[in-house]
């Protein structure tokens, strides 16, 4: 996994896709600052979920960013996808290297240095911390701390993704603790005050 400290943003699908959404992804890719694009769609259908993803993969192609898709290896594979993100309670991760062999595997470690470290063992290609803020996409059931950060970057080379209520206030002690990519949704898709290509602008 290349790292480009211009783009370090690794973002999130909303949980719904509504018909607008696609010309607001192109507006976002075009700021060049986003390395990865993760489908995350909990409740629809395999069927929606790849009608869906096929759209995206093409937006991604474009702008030359990576396309993953959230806990589901099996539409990953039918995709072509790019990897997956994997959580805990999903596919084993030598299971999913079987499926997709060498694409990219990225793991949810919450706040666990040791679960980080199975996940290097296991070879993932990204691991995932957080939450390091409050956040309105998901309930927080796992603290993440900078002191967290640090010793994880003490111990491995592989790259840092940090999840959990990032946004323009915050996100730049994240990247000076040493994260390599933001994952971030709500700021983008869910902002109050802001549009999502105009969000992203903050985001320097």
């Amino acid at each position: 996994m290349k790292y480009n400290k211009k783009k370090f943003i690794y973002l999130i699908s909303p949980p719904k896709i509504e018909r607008n959404f696609f010309q607001s992804l192109n507006e976002v890719f075009k700021q060049k600052k986003i390395s990865f694009f993760q489908l995350r769609l909990k409740k629809d259908s395999f069927k929606k979920k790849f009608k869906v993803g096929l759209k995206i993969q093409k937006i991604c192609k474009k702008f030359k960013v990576k396309f993953l898709i959230n806990d589901d290896v099996f539409l990953a594979k039918k995709l072509n996808a790019d990897g997956c993100h994997l959580g805990q309670n999903d596919m084993k991760i030598k299971e999913a290297r079987k499926l997709i062999g060498k694409k990219i595997i990225g793991i949810t470690c919450h706040n666990s240095i040791k679960l980080a470290k199975t996940a290097i063992k296991n070879k993932a290609d990204y691991l995932a911390f957080g939450a390091f803020y409050s956040s309105k996409t998901k309930k927080v059931k796992y603290k993440a701390s900078m002191s967290l950060l640090k010793k994880a970057r003490k111990i491995t080379n592989t790259p840092i993704v940090v999840i959990g209520g990032i946004n323009s206030k915050n996100y730049k002690n994240l990247l000076l603790n040493k994260a390599n990519f933001l994952a971030i949704s709500g700021y983008i898709w869910n902002n109050k005050k802001l549009k999502p290509k105009n969000a992203i602008k903050k985001l320097i």
